[in-house]
């Protein structure tokens, strides 16, 4: 999460416009069709240069930390669609070539699936090894965690069934006992330093390699769907580094999750696959079929991906189990309605939690960014995973991996369960023993431990997800609550809350019940998710008849964090780093309009724009070295300002480079010509530059007069970077995505400077 790219300086005004939208009224064809129709059709000397003629490498491409234009790409898909479908009625090699683009969607998708379920099933394997190898090794092999050592020996008991002869921990190897207090300090001080190195092992490659694999990677996710372009995020070098510093950071017993980075994995996987396909190699906007729409087709595609990733996983078994799920749940007792009381009280919580996380951690990760500590991130991790390591190590609960804490806190007690949470005195109706009580006592200090941990480990430069930690958070509350209400329910059978359904000597509260649903409601209070939360909880517990229980906690979690502030965790770190995310769930409720927001605003310098024709090479050169801007408008002239279209910043200087060197003529002198017929020079002029192909005929406008409200919900659902401002078809200035976060943050008392990129 908090990488070092924002140190870029790159507040540039982005100008680059999407397609067609006159004076908010009507709407223009396709900008690629119409501009390439404009070049192709367009007449004149034969020695002009027109770029459509000869593509150009790099025209219609786009630099790093800018925003893709939807319009035009999802243009160019159409035209390209279209010409397939054309020469597959020609011949029988074209119609094979027409099958074949049909089949790419589906051939990719199933190559991710593989891929990404290949690359689950292989890091949970190797993160539960080296967790298991802060304790002890197999002394059968030493690759085989604690389970699977002990799986074909025949010395293990119901009550001791992790221990075996062939696994020993580290003190039985160096002083050939494991009691004793020189044994447990033994114990102490290489758990201690396994944690260390894993960390730094983890962290050291982050920074050497690929500094864009730290994090969770969802924030960036989300704003690269969006359509914001960050070079390298999701390249080879990111997928491999992470995926080795993802087993690593997890295993050094740091309060960080897996679930979150695999995501950024998974579409690592699908960005490298994608450029195996020519028609999503080429197309932004093919890569992010699932941003601000989601066609039907896409859904059949990630159901399919899904399908086969689901079977990879299970062919691969990481859980040991044959079970799909992480954490597999088989309650015996069904929840009862008055229950519920209860549920919500743990989805209060969880919205409490929540809110509280959040707000501690972004304070401490803009203390990070703006003071020494953000400078020294191996020393920071070192230092957390060393904390972490003390003072986990004593407490049983903390020591364990956050996979195994959910798991233990998710069972429910049966006859040979020799764990201390099934310390009752009796197995039948439970009352509470001895180690119950030690079990609790060791609970409340997990839980406090994992409330305040978790906030400065969640951002640091090594990848972290929030998932675990968030649920091991809820489900230690929530067994708290559900130990609590079962002794009630023992003790106080005859309350008018318990008649008719909980009669004495009945197992009628399930705490392994309130822990999932405590699970669900932190969760739900940190990211904000409702529906998808939910099914979630179904895909790691299978337990599917406990959807109201969950839905329940999981929307007062939803409801109580909203009270103090609307933005999940992810969207807060989006805010925290300046992306530029325009949040779909943020209402504008405020009555500005378009006019309030464009640029040039009254006191600055006139907009700056390029005429049709008249301007040099020399003047067009000098104007784009002289801006930051990253396109321009082009008008009739200066003084109608009349709206003819919009070049991008990157494509007019790539022409005009190509055309110095490739058309004997062309100089400063030239002219630069917008229009579809060249205008009469003399005999003695040098060849004009005619470069109305590479303009965008139908850039998006809006009226001075606009709703901003209107505004925003275009930007929104249309995926736009800006679109011009005119008044009776005159230009007035230009609306860029980074000027609606701003004005929003402006409204909302927030600095408007920590918008960074466009």
């Amino acid at each position: 999460m908090g990488w070092e790219f924002w140190t870029k300086q790159l507040d540039e005004e982005e100008l680059v416009v999407d397609g067609g939208f006159e004076d908010y009224s009507t709407t223009t064809g396709s900008s690629s069709s119409s501009s390439r129709a404009a070049g192709m059709n367009g007449t004149g000397p034969s020695n002009l240069v027109d770029p459509l003629e000869d593509p150009l490498p790099g025209v219609g491409t786009y630099e790093d930390f800018n925003t893709i234009d939807w319009v035009r790409e999802k243009s160019k898909d159409r035209d390209r669609h279209r010409e397939i479908t054309n020469k597959s009625r020609q011949s029988t090699v074209a119609l094979l070539h027409s099958i074949s683009d049909a089949f790419s969607g589906w051939l990719l998708m199933l190559l991710v699936g593989l891929m990404a379920g290949a690359l689950a099933g292989g890091i949970d394997i190797a993160a539960h090894w080296l967790n298991d190898m802060k304790g002890g090794v197999c002394l059968i092999g030493f690759w085989f965690n604690h389970e699977h050592c002990c799986w074909t020996s025949n010395e293990t008991t119901f009550q001791e069934r992790d221990r075996c002869p062939q696994w020993q921990s580290w003190a039985e190897l160096i002083t050939g006992t494991s009691e004793g207090a020189f044994a447990y300090v033994v114990n102490y001080l290489m758990y201690i330093f396994w944690a260390l190195l894993f960390a730094f092992l983890a962290v050291t490659l982050v920074r050497a390699f690929a500094p864009y694999a730290c994090g969770s990677g969802i924030p960036e996710i989300k704003t690269i769907l969006s359509g914001f372009i960050i070079r390298g995020y999701l390249g080879k070098w990111t997928l491999i580094i992470k995926t080795i510093t993802l087993v690593l950071a997890v295993s050094s017993g740091l309060s960080l999750g897996k679930e979150g980075p695999l995501v950024h994995v998974a579409c690592c996987c699908a960005n490298i696959l994608c450029h195996l396909f020519t028609k999503y190699r080429k197309n932004e906007a093919k890569r992010r079929e699932v941003s601000y729409y989601f066609p039907l087709k896409t859904l059949w595609r990630s159901f399919f991906a899904a399908l086969v990733a689901a079977f990879t996983l299970r062919s691969i078994n990481p859980f040991g189990n044959s079970r799909l799920v992480l954490f597999y749940v088989e309650f015996h007792a069904p929840w009862h309605l008055v229950e519920l009381a209860p549920f919500i009280l743990l989805g209060i919580f969880g919205g409490l939690w929540g809110a509280l996380f959040i707000k501690a951690n972004i304070a401490w990760c803009r203390k990070r960014k703006s003071t020494i500590l953000g400078h020294y991130p191996v020393i920071e991790v070192l230092v957390v995973a060393a904390l972490t390591a003390i003072i986990a190590y004593p407490n049983s609960y903390t020591r364990m991996s956050g996979a195994e804490l959910i798991s233990e806190l998710f069972n429910d007690c049966s006859l040979l369960d020799s764990s201390q949470l099934c310390g009752y005195k009796q197995v039948t109706d439970r009352p509470a023993g001895e180690g119950l009580y030690t079990a609790l006592w060791q609970l409340a200090l997990a839980l406090v431990f994992k409330m305040m941990i978790t906030v400065i480990t969640f951002g640091m430069k090594v990848p972290s997800g929030l998932f675990i930690p968030s649920m091991a958070v809820g489900a230690i509350a929530g067994r708290l609550l559900g130990v609590g209400m079962e002794q009630l329910a023992y003790y106080h059978h005859d309350w008018f809350i318990f008649k008719g359904w909980c009669s004495p000597g009945a197992d009628c509260i399930t705490p392994g019940l309130y822990a999932m649903v405590g699970a669900a409601a932190c969760l739900g209070g940190v990211t904000r998710m409702t529906v998808s939360l939910v099914v979630i909880m179904f895909e790691l517990t299978g337990g599917l008849e406990y959807i109201v229980p969950l839905m329940a906690a999981t929307m007062t979690s939803k409801w109580v964090a909203d009270a103090f502030g609307r933005e999940g965790i992810y969207e807060a770190h989006i805010r925290l780093n300046g992306y530029p995310f325009l949040e779909a769930k943020e209402e504008f409720e405020y009555s500005s309009l378009a006019v309030d927001v464009m640029r040039p605003r009254r006191a600055d310098p006139a907009l700056a724009v390029l005429t049709q024709e008249g301007m040099t090479v020399g003047e067009v050169e000098t104007l784009v070295e002289s801006t930051h801007y990253s396109g321009f408008p082009v008008v009739v002239s200066q003084e109608s300002q009349r709206l003819v279209g919009f070049v991008l910043r990157r494509d007019l200087l790539i022409s005009i480079d190509n055309a110095r060197k490739r058309q004997e003529g062309v100089v400063s002198a030239s002219q630069v010509v917008f229009t579809e017929h060249a205008p009469t020079q003399p005999d003695d002029a040098p060849p004009p530059l005619r470069l109305r192909g590479i303009m965008d005929l139908s850039p998006f406008t809006v009226t001075d007069h606009t709703p901003m409200d209107i505004t925003v919900d275009i930007f929104r659902k249309l995926g736009l970077r800006q679109c011009l401002v005119t008044h009776n078809g005159r230009l007035l200035g230009i609306i860029t995505k980074k000027d609606i976060l701003k004005h929003m943050a402006q409204i909302a008392n927030r600095d408007p400077e920590s918008i960074l990129f466009n």
